[in-house]
């Protein structure tokens, strides 16, 4: 690219990414500092302290909604990254898929739809079916929703792949599912594993759905964090906020780490 044509080079480039950068960031800084404040007011600080992430951690009820949202998470991400995979795997290795646009539209129709409408219409069909396990409907509901997010990655690293590969395989006698496990999957690992990671981090963002669905006894991390805020914002709330952005972070270098691991060996 000529020096003319580089973007770093137009007139306010340079400006607007900083200001962008600066608004997107400076919250969450903002949020990590005064954690460490010692005074209970948020925004006097008088001091460097680490209690209130001693308070958080030692805090039952927010031990509580972890848990629940871990195990939410953790059983939604499993269930919508099963059901990608195989829509994945029947919406691009059948090209002579009757309605396969129809079918791929059905999939991705959470992401096309306001979350409060998918919610709401969620509610009525427990309602209906009279299904009051809270933990229950929150992973069948999470699970729904997740499955067009793990499904999209995975969707788009089998179009990336050639078909060569399983028809090698099968012509060397590998029955198809053998040459699922042995050939497809190892080479399209990255996409599902891509998939689950950001099931699971929606899953455990989700306010909207769990807010409605949610009964005694699960209450979610972000409903619980929600239930703090209307009570006032102090320094254990963002020690809490801390720790979820350190998390994800996490969550995010391990998903980069481990997809770019098996792109190198695929």
């Amino acid at each position: 690219m000529s020096a003319n044509h580089d973007v770093r080079h137009y007139p306010g480039a340079g400006l607007m990414t900083t200001v962008f950068f600066l608004w997107l960031y400076a919250p969450i800084v903002v949020v990590i500092w005064f954690s460490f404040n010692e005074n209970r007011l948020v925004s006097v600080w008088s001091g460097f302290s680490t209690k209130w992430y001693t308070a958080a951690l030692a805090n039952d009820a927010l031990m509580d909604a972890l848990r629940v949202s871990l195990t939410v998470a953790g059983i939604a991400t499993v269930i919508s990254t099963t059901v990608a995979l195989c829509a994945a795997m029947v919406l691009s290795r059948n090209s002579d898929l009757r309605f396969a646009k129809l079918s791929e539209t059905v999939v991705n129709l959470p992401l096309l739809l306001p979350e409060i409408v998918v919610a709401v219409a969620t509610l009525i069909l427990f309602s209906q079916l009279e299904f009051t396990n809270g933990l229950l409907r929150l992973i069948v509901a999470h699970s729904a929703f997740c499955t067009p997010f793990a499904f999209l990655p995975i969707r788009a690293r089998l179009q990336g792949m050639s078909a060569d590969y399983e028809e090698a395989a099968q012509d060397l006698y590998a029955t198809p599912f053998t040459a699922f496990r042995r050939v497809t999957l190892p080479l399209i690992m990255p996409g599902v594993f891509a998939g689950a990671m950001l099931a699971f981090v929606i899953s455990m963002d989700d306010f909207i759905t769990s807010n409605m669905l949610a009964t005694g006894g699960t209450t979610t991390l972000p409903v619980y964090i929600f239930s703090l805020i209307k009570r006032g914002t102090t320094p254990e709330l963002n020690a809490i906020s801390t720790l979820l952005i350190v998390a994800s972070l996490v969550i995010a270098t391990l998903a980069l780490a481990l997809s770019a691991r098996a792109m190198r060996r695929a």
